[in-house]
């Protein structure tokens, strides 16, 4: 399956740099309603055959457009949500405490699947949950698929599941607003991440370390 995992649009939260991830969250800004109205053509060159939401708000109206212009309808799962901040739900962040979400999150990616988000869920949840909703995709025998997710999350999952991105890649690459990471897999056979918002993703290998991303062509 070819797995197309899209950030949302801009939502004022975003531009605010707040940890927003409760459901169903803010809508999108006027800029952010644009970037969704772009994405049909963006995506123009993709075959998809399934589009997929979170359950939060933002997604769905950002893959509405998409749905409508390919004729489907939108499958919301809430497994595919924004990995859930708990107790630092609306703080900055860029803010000390903040900052403790991103470290969280990418301490999963390495395999610290144990460590809970302060008063949220654990890595080992949050993958579950996750992991099912791809499955999910993967069974329904859709060749192409795209699912409207959220920025740490995609990171987080990507970093873990694709075979040659690192969480090195990962953190320091943030996902803009409608940004695309391409993967090909299976949950079987595993994932191998293609491109990261346009720019080709390269084995690991002698060359270079895992997940080194060369200009796109």
């Amino acid at each position: 399956m070819r797995l197309l995992l899209v950030r949302h649009g801009q939502t004022p939260s975003n531009v605010g740099r707040l940890l927003d991830t409760a459901v169903p969250g803010p809508g999108l800004t006027p800029l952010g309603e644009r970037q969704a109205a772009e994405l049909p053509g963006a995506l123009a060159g993709e075959d998809i055959e399934a589009v997929y939401a979170s359950t939060l708000l933002r997604t769905r109206l950002t893959a509405a457009p998409l749905a409508a212009v390919r004729g489907l309808e939108v499958v919301v799962r809430d497994g595919i949500r924004e990995v859930t901040a708990g107790d630092l739900e609306m703080l900055p962040g860029d803010s000390p405490r903040g900052e403790l979400y991103l470290r969280t999150v990418f301490a999963w990616a390495a395999g610290d699947t144990a460590v809970r988000m302060p008063g949220g869920e654990s890595g080992e949840e949050t993958f579950a949950r996750y992991d099912a909703v791809v499955a999910e995709a993967a069974a329904s025998g859709a060749a192409t698929v795209a699912m409207i997710s959220h920025g740490a999350a995609i990171r987080l999952w990507t970093a873990a599941r694709a075979a040659n991105v690192d969480v090195a890649f990962a953190a320091a690459r943030p996902l803009r607003n409608t940004g695309v990471v391409v993967l090909e897999g299976s949950p079987a056979d595993g994932w191998k991440a293609l491109a990261w918002e346009g720019a080709t993703v390269e084995p690991a290998g002698e060359g270079g370390p895992a997940g080194e991303a060369v200009a796109a062509g």
